[in-house]
């Protein structure tokens, strides 16, 4: 039959199975008292036909379309009829009218006959809804009918795949039943109808494995049954189609599944060679005696194709066994020194496998449905497992070499007071030879002595000192000095062994206490003023502080120190002590008794008239006393000599209290005071630390064959000689030195 002649039986149908019945009930009822009159319309219409009745509307049973139809066009979908005794025209309104999709349908205003124009697509409309006008002449409305088209889906739709290609990994010894991959694929056909049911099919595989069938579930999982090979193709192209089940075509498409197979490990590794000397010199590490090669069928580079190695044997850890990444070589390497003496050889076994399992696949039988037969092995030998895997024994060979000595006692301590005399025993160190077949002779000697303190018998490993030790030394760090020494033979070449003495010196009290500063300054005021001293002894408890200080010479009145005991004390100036540059002798004791006089330069100014006074520098201030102490001392040399020209031989002892002004002089020996003053000259370079000046050149060579000083011509004119009268009374002691014997001061 036609697709034509299809078309026009169902449009007979249609119009069998169109009813309306259009009831028009006349204005004038109520006024003119008529009985209703009653019109029927009907297309092909029975009596037996449904009535579906609503005042001026009827709606009329659905048409249908099939979706696709390819014409020609126009043609006749159906006819509207209406009983009436005067004219009706009809309109139609809706969707396939003027609304989308537009053009489709059209009626005849006079006969009512509904055309159709071009196809509609199911996928786009399921029905057409539209509303029919029946009009009289004047216009005025006589029927309303409402009309819904319904489109007949027809399979113009083929399932699709959501992707065209579709591309997976696999290792290649993946057991058979395991999923791959998961294709999905759509029909847009009316759902649930033959038209949108479909199911997959396998077309092709490229290359045809020749131990495996791929198979794809309604699901769209695809897997396969029987075993992998890599090396019947690294990479299967499989063409999957989706077919629905249309009554009249059966529609189809098709998708591509790229499945590249990961090389797995059915090929075990063999060792095929060995290279190297199989010898070790005795003490060497880093040396490779010994190289294994292999074979694998594997893919290069792949992780079924490189090995790793194990080693039994190795009792000492003296190996380790390396694979090379690019050739998969056996790389022994020594990695701890080996002793002749303990062992000449040492017997090694080597295994060699794959980074992962060995894996092997055979198909046994191919049933028609299900899984097929196959017999697969995995990993390591087991009972009726795998082969086991290659292993090859190797004897490496120790050669003996001229060890050095070992000292028995590789870390040596020993305590010695410091200041102990010369030659004073420490210690003694002994080593030993442990060579079998080399010289055994050696000498003993200090390879590391930072201070030159040991000497060491060169036949007796005896230690003694060979200069007095210093705890106080540089060297010595945390109370231990630390010496290397050596045990040489006379091997070739000649070996060294090394031992290391930690000798503990113990601290003696042979240092005095001292202050930190020889020089401070102090500010003249109404009341007592002080600064902060501090003591420091660097022996060790308990020969340091706290120290006793006491202050030296006539200070009652004018200095002290509160407290007199402890590490820091505080020097206090009374108000009577007068501006200028004092000397202060401070005695400061240890604990046990340990003393010494330190010299203390004090510096009193008036800091409101000089602000800077009480910030001078150290330097400054032993300027600014040095200046004053020489102007007095060549003051009162220079009248001494001008008024007591006598040089005597007899010592006078003078004495004196200069603490607070001068350091004392009478330091001499007798009969060598005497002495021509060549010149006078004093040192202003370095005022930091005071020093006394030097007034004249001692031994000079002719100082024995004077015996007076050089008289001093002091002009008469203008001298007020009551002057001398007004002299410190210290000074007429420093003038009878020298005074002529029938002088009086």
């Amino acid at each position: 039959m036609s697709r034509i002649e299809n078309y026009n039986e169902q449009k007979l149908y249609l119009l069998y199975c169109i009813r309306g019945v259009v009831d028009t009930v006349e204005e004038e009822r109520h006024h003119h008292h008529h009985a209703p009159r009653k019109s029927y319309a009907s297309l092909g219409g029975t009596s037996s036909e449904r009535l579906s009745r609503q005042r001026r509307s009827w709606i009329i049973d659905s048409f249908t379309l099939e979706e696709g139809y390819p014409g020609p066009f126009p043609y006749e979908l159906g006819k509207i009829k209406v009983e009436r005794a005067y004219d009706i025209t009809f309109e139609i309104f809706g969707h396939g009218v003027e609304e989308y999709p537009q053009g489709v349908l059209t009626i005849d205003r006079v006969s009512g006959i509904i055309s159709v124009h071009k196809s509609v697509d199911y996928e786009d409309f399921k029905a057409l809804k539209l509303k029919l006008l029946a009009s009289k002449n004047d216009r005025s409305l006589d029927t309303q009918l409402g009309i819904e088209i319904t489109i007949l889906d027809i399979n113009d739709n083929p399932p699709r795949f959501q992707k065209d290609l579709y591309e997976v990994t696999v290792r290649e010894d993946i057991a058979q039943g395991a999923y791959v991959l998961n294709v999905l694929a759509y029909d847009e056909d009316k759902h649930e109808s033959p038209n949108s049911t479909f199911h997959y099919e396998v077309e092709s595989v490229s290359p045809n494995p020749p131990n495996a069938e791929f198979v794809v579930e309604q699901s769209g999982e695809l897997s396969f049954r029987g075993c992998l090979e890599y090396e019947a193709g690294d990479t299967y192209t499989v063409l999957l189609v989706a077919k629905d089940h249309g009554e009249v075509v059966s529609l189809s498409s098709t998708t591509t599944a790229l499945i590249h197979i990961q090389d797995g490990n059915n090929h075990l590794p063999v060792i095929s060679g060995q290279t190297g000397t199989y010898t070790v010199k005795e003490g060497e590490i880093g040396v490779v005696p010994l190289r294994l090669h292999v074979t694998d069928g594997d893919v290069e580079h792949t992780p079924a194709w490189k090995v790793k190695y194990t080693m039994e044997g190795d009792k000492g850890g003296n190996f380790k066994i390396e694979t090379d990444p690019d050739t998969n070589e056996g790389i022994l390497t020594v990695v701890k020194p080996m002793d002749f003496e303990e062992i000449a050889e040492r017997e090694l076994l080597f295994s060699v496998e794959n980074e992962i399992p060995y894996y092997s696949c055979i198909v046994k039988e191919r049933p028609a449905s299900g899984l097929w037969v196959v017999d697969s092995s995995r990993g390591k030998t087991s009972p009726g497992g795998g082969p086991e895997p290659d292993s090859v024994r190797v004897t490496i060979e120790v050669e003996d070499a001229n060890d050095p000595p070992m000292f028995t006692t590789l870390i040596r301590e020993a305590a010695l007071e410091e200041n102990v005399r010369i030659g004073t025993y420490v210690e003694t160190v002994t080593a030993v030879d442990p060579d079998s077949s080399h010289a055994s002779d050696f000498v003993y000697k200090a390879g590391y002595d930072p201070g030159g303190w040991l000497k060491v018998d060169p036949d007796t490993g005896v230690i003694t000192t060979a200069k007095r030790p210093d705890r106080e030394s540089p060297h010595v760090v945390d109370n231990i000095y630390t010496a290397v020494l050596h045990a040489v033979d006379s091997g070739e070449p000649r070996m060294t062994g090394t031992a290391t003495l930690l000798l503990h010196v113990l601290d003696q009290n042979d240092n005095v206490p001292k202050l930190s500063v020889n020089h401070t300054v102090l500010c003249i005021g109404d009341g007592p003023t002080m600064t902060n001293l501090t003591a420091l002894d660097p022996d060790n408890e308990p020969f340091g502080g706290p120290f006793t200080f006491e202050l030296l010479g006539e200070v009652k009145g004018k200095w002290s120190v509160a407290p007199s005991y402890g590490h820091q004390v505080n020097l206090v100036k009374e108000p009577i002590v007068y501006s200028g540059v004092h000397m202060v002798e401070i005695q400061i004791s240890d604990k046990q008794g340990a003393s010494a006089v330190n010299l203390l330069t004090v510096t009193v100014c008036d800091c409101t008239a000089t602000p800077y006074c009480s910030r001078a520098s150290a330097a400054t201030v032993g300027f600014r006393a040095n200046s004053f102490v020489f102007a007095i001392l060549v003051l009162l040399i220079t009248l001494m000599l001008a008024f007591f020209m006598t040089c005597k031989r007899d010592f006078l002892s003078l004495n004196m209290d200069l603490k607070s002004t001068l350091l004392s002089s009478n330091i001499e020996a007798p009969g060598t005071d005497c002495k021509r003053l060549a010149c006078v000259q004093a040192t202003e370079d370095a005022m930091e630390d005071y020093n006394p000046h030097l007034y004249a050149d001692e031994g000079d060579d002719d100082a024995d064959t004077l015996n007076e000083l050089e008289r001093i011509n002091i002009c008469d004119t203008g001298f007020d000689y009551r002057q001398l009268d007004n002299l410190d009374p210290r000074f007429k002691e420093l003038a009878a030195i020298c005074k002529p014997r029938n002088a009086q001061l």
